[in-house]
């Protein structure tokens, strides 16, 4: 069976959602169809070759690394204010085009931090709790339907876009060797999905 391919719906976004930064639903549309896009060419041609698609054999936390940088470079590329942050693993991940020097900075508050995951809700670790625009992407992986050839396209479900603050974080405790992480507690998590800006479930 041919590698499917999947195409976000227009018609779920919620156009009553806040935008920072004159976003448009329109630059998400077109930022996850180019997601969307990237994973049907590669796992097509993995398939020719009789490999298994990207997304079986990536690990979940690789895979939505991936997503989130993919997404948040073609954000840029469509954001009329928004370019991606050029600092080695900087803070946030869009930042203001023009505003810092080689649009590159360490950690700043204005900008959108995107992530992805595939926990419904969008609740999702970060490195740290900070005040920012938070934008979680939750994509659906299809790793149960047999044979694998048929399984359905990664799917993005839910988008969640809200500014959060460093009080809306609880810090998670991890070992000697673990880094420290922070996520959302239940009142950051019901902030972020106030402004659930597209659901496709």
């Amino acid at each position: 069976m041919p590698i499917q391919k999947a195409h976000p719906d227009r018609s779920k976004f919620n156009e009553t959602a806040a935008l920072p930064y004159e976003l448009r639903h329109e630059d998400f549309a077109l930022a996850m169809q180019d997601v969307y896009d990237f994973l049907f060419d590669v796992n097509s041609h993995l398939n020719g070759k009789g490999i298994r698609r990207l997304d079986d054999l990536l690990r979940p936390a690789a895979l939505s690394g991936l997503i989130s940088d993919m997404m948040a470079v073609s954000l840029a590329r469509r954001s009329r204010v928004l370019d991606g942050n050029g600092f080695h693993n900087g803070h946030p991940g869009l930042i203001v085009d023009g505003l810092h020097p080689g649009n590159a900075v360490r950690a700043r508050e204005h900008g959108v931090e995107v992530k992805s995951t595939r926990k419904p809700g969008g609740a999702v670790d970060t490195h740290g709790a900070r005040n920012q625009w938070m934008c979680v992407f939750v994509h659906r992986i299809d790793n149960a339907t047999e044979p694998a050839t048929d399984r359905a396209a990664v799917r993005f479900t839910e988008i969640y876009l809200a500014p959060v603050t460093v009080d809306d974080f609880r810090r998670n405790p991890r070992g000697e060797l673990g880094t420290r992480t922070a996520t959302l507690h239940r009142e950051g998590i019901r902030k972020l999905r106030r402004n659930r800006m597209y659901p496709d479930t």
